[in-house]
């Protein structure tokens, strides 16, 4: 959790050169602990409008607005569905910033390794643009650490 602190102090330095901004959280691999992060830095009330730990499908598609049919094709683990829940998770939240996590904690059916899926969306004007996506491979990691690493 140590890392995923430093990387919050260095979010709201961010956030906090520009007057206003704000970020979002949508979670589902990281189970919270992106936002929990968020949330024990000092100060963090000024930029964090809040978050949402959507971990199946049907709250995806319900409240980040993600496409229930190419998100069931890829078991909502994609980088087109981390994309989608931070501009979802942006929307939501009326955030200048979201930042959004989907993956696998631990081997599964054709997944030999866990991964996640990290997405960073820009809200301007009501329209979200993606900034970044990329993948984390955590080969070897167990469920708690893959959680910790991607947070």
């Amino acid at each position: 959790m140590k890392a995923a602190t430093q990387a919050a102090r260095d979010v709201k330095e961010l956030l906090l050169a520009r007057p206003n901004w704000t970020l979002a959280v949508a979670e589902s691999l990281t189970c919270g602990q992106l936002q929990a992060a968020v949330g024990a830095v000092s100060g963090a009330s000024a930029y964090f409008r809040g978050g949402v730990t959507a971990y199946t499908l049907d709250q995806k598609v319900q409240l980040l607005g993600v496409d229930r049919r190419a998100a069931k094709r890829v078991n909502c683990v994609s980088s087109a569905v981390a994309e989608a829940m931070a501009a979802g998770a942006a929307r939501m939240f009326g955030a200048d910033f979201a930042v959004a996590t989907t993956g696998y904690a631990e081997p599964a059916e054709a997944v030999p390794v866990p991964f996640a899926w990290w997405a960073i969306a820009r809200r301007q004007g009501g329209r979200s643009q993606i900034l970044a996506v990329g993948r984390v491979e955590c080969p070897g990691a167990t469920r708690t650490e893959v959680q910790a690493m991607v947070a």
